[in-house]
C-alpha cells in the first residue's frame, strides 16, 4: 500500500466547511395526509364538536335565517305565509312614527353614553382607591344589578310620582325645587328613564372595571408615586391606559345595548307622552304583538341589525389606531 501523505489525512478546516458543519440540517417536512391525521386520532375531537356545532347553528343561526326570510313575507304565524318581496321594508320605512322612534333611540343612546359611560368608571376608580370598607362598597354598587329589572322600574316609577307627595319631588322640595313632572313631560321623560338605567347598570360595569384595575401592576403606581404624581395623574397616566382594551369593549357593548332599549320605556311610559319615549324596539313589538304583522316586525328588526353592524364596524375602525397604541 502506498504511503499516504499528511496532506491527504488533514481535515478540511476551510470556513465554508466549518459553516456547513455547524449549520442545522433541514429535515424535510412530511406533507399532511388525511390517513395520518385519522390514525393519530384527529377524528375524535371533531366527533365531539359536531353536536355542539349543530346545536349552535340550529338555535342561533336558524332564527336569524328564518327571520330574514320572514321579512319578505306577509304572515301572522297562523295562516300560510305570502311572499311580498320588499313590501314590508317600504311599509316600515314609510311609517310616520319611525323617524321619531329612531330619534328617540339615538337620544337615549347619546344620554346613556354621555352619563352612563363615565359613571361606572369613576365609581370603579373610587372603590379601587379605598383602603377600608371596600367589600361594603362593592356590595352596594352591585346591589341594583341583583334587583329584577321590572321590580326596579316599578319602584322608580313610584318615586317619579309627579305630585308634591312623590319621593323625588319631596327631596327636591327641601331645596325649593319642584314639583317636577318627570315621566309626564315630553321633555323630561327620556332623561328620567336614562337616570334609572344608569342606576341599574352602573354597578355591574363598575365591578368589571374594578377587576381590570386590580390587575394593573402595582409597580406602575409605585413608579408614578416616586415621580411625585398625584392621584389624578396616576389615574390619567397609569390606570386609564392600562384599561384601554376593557374600555373599548365595554363602550361598544354599552352603545349596542342603548340602541336596543325596550324594557324601561315600555314599562315606564309605554312610549308616551306623545310618543316621546317610543323606541325602535318598541315599534317592532307593536308590529308583531299589537298588529300581528310579523313580516313588518322582522323587516324592521333586519334593518336594525344592519344599522348595529354598521355602527360596530365604524366604531372598530375609528378606535383601531388607539387600541393598538
Amino acid at each position: 500500500m502506498p504511503p499516504t501523505s499528511s496532506a491527504t489525512l488533514a481535515p478540511d478546516t476551510s470556513p465554508e466547511r466549518e459553516a456547513e458543519a455547524h449549520s442545522p440540517r433541514l429535515v424535510p417536512r412530511r406533507r399532511p395526509s388525511i390517513v395520518r391525521w385519522y390514525r393519530r386520532g384527529g377524528l375524535v375531537p371533531v366527533l365531539f364538536a359536531i353536536p355542539g356545532i349543530l346545536a349552535f347553528t340550529y338555535f342561533s343561526w336558524g332564527p336569524i335565517v328564518s327571520g330574514a326570510i320572514m321579512g319578505f313575507q306577509r304572515t301572522n304565524l297562523i295562516d300560510d305565509a305570502t311572499w311580498v318581496g320588499l313590501t314590508n321594508f317600504t311599509y316600515v320605512l314609510s311609517d310616520p312614527v319611525l323617524p321619531q322612534a329612531v330619534g328617540n333611540t339615538v337620544y337615549f343612546a347619546v344620554l346613556g353614553m354621555l352619563f352612563g359611560f363615565p359613571a361606572p368608571l369613576v365609581l370603579a376608580v373610587y372603590m379601587a382607591e379605598l383602603r377600608r370598607s371596600r367589600a361594603l362598597f362593592n356590595t352596594l354598587a352591585y346591589l341594583p344589578v341583583v334587583i329584577p329589572p321590572i321590580v326596579a322600574i316599578l319602584l322608580w316609577k313610584y318615586f317619579y310620582d309627579p305630585s308634591a307627595d312623590g319621593l323625588f319631588n319631596q327631596i327636591l322640595g327641601t331645596v325649593g325645587i319642584g314639583p317636577l313632572p318627570w315621566l309626564n313631560s315630553s321633555a323630561s321623560a327620556m332623561p328620567s328613564i336614562v337616570l334609572e338605567v344608569i342606576w341599574a347598570t352602573a354597578g355591574g360595569t363598575a365591578i368589571i372595571y374594578l377587576a381590570a384595575i386590580t390587575s394593573v401592576k402595582p409597580e406602575l403606581y409605585e413608579a408614578a408615586e416616586i415621580d411625585g404624581s398625584g392621584i389624578w395623574r396616576r389615574i390619567w397616566h397609569v390606570t386609564l391606559p392600562q384599561l384601554r382594551g376593557v374600555i373599548l369593549a365595554l363602550v361598544l357593548l354599552q352603545l349596542i345595548g342603548t340602541l336596543q332599549v325596550f324594557t324601561e320605556p315600555y314599562v315606564f311610559t309605554g312610549g308616551g307622552p306623545d310618543n316621546a319615549t317610543v323606541t325602535v324596539l318598541m315599534l317592532i313589538y307593536s308590529y308583531a304583538f299589537q298588529y300581528g304583522d310579523y313580516g313588518a316586525a322582522t323587516a324592521l328588526s333586519f334593518l336594525l341589525a344592519i344599522a348595529l353592524a354598521i355602527v360596530s364596524v365604524v366604531y372598530l375602525l375609528a378606535t383601531r389606531k388607539w387600541s393598538r397604541s
